[in-house]
């Protein structure tokens, strides 16, 4: 898809991801990502943070999800869609086993990997990104349609 038939104005944010969560995510088994405030719904980049959490890599549901994966750091790895923003009720089962009690899930869908990670810097709140990534991110997925 060229960027110039990428829609105009602010569609897009960027969500900074520690890793191995945004591997997680990759791979389709990590549908939830927690935040201790309210997302909007659309189209976020995928972009991991420089550290990676250690601890982490020893919780075996995280182990078996990320065999054979490579933990890039400091990029836009993927693009996905914010379908829906929640919480649970205090009490209630959580949506997801990857859901922390009293967070804010943010509902990940349509998780498309980019064949080449895209060097950037995030932040831990949303993000607008540059015209530049975006164009960098875009080339790699010709066939998408927002």
């Amino acid at each position: 898809m060229s960027i110039a038939t990428l829609p105009a104005g602010d569609w897009i944010r960027g969500i900074s991801i520690r890793q191995p969560y945004a591997a997680c995510i990759l791979a389709g088994a990590k549908t939830i990502e927690n935040r201790p405030s309210r997302w909007r719904t659309g189209w976020v980049l995928l972009h991991t943070s420089k550290t990676i959490d250690q601890p982490a890599l020893r919780t075996p549901l995280i182990g078996r999800t990320i065999r054979g994966r490579q933990l890039v750091t400091g990029a836009v790895v993927g693009i996905a869609r914010i379908t829906d923003c929640h919480q649970d009720l205090e009490g209630a089962p959580l949506c997801s086993e990857w859901a922390h009690p009293g967070a804010w899930h943010l509902v990940l869908d349509d998780v498309q990997e980019l064949p080449l990670p895209a060097p950037a810097r995030g932040q831990v709140v949303p993000w607008k990104p540059s015209q530049d990534l975006l164009e960098r991110v875009f080339q790699q997925l010709p066939d998408f349609r927002p």
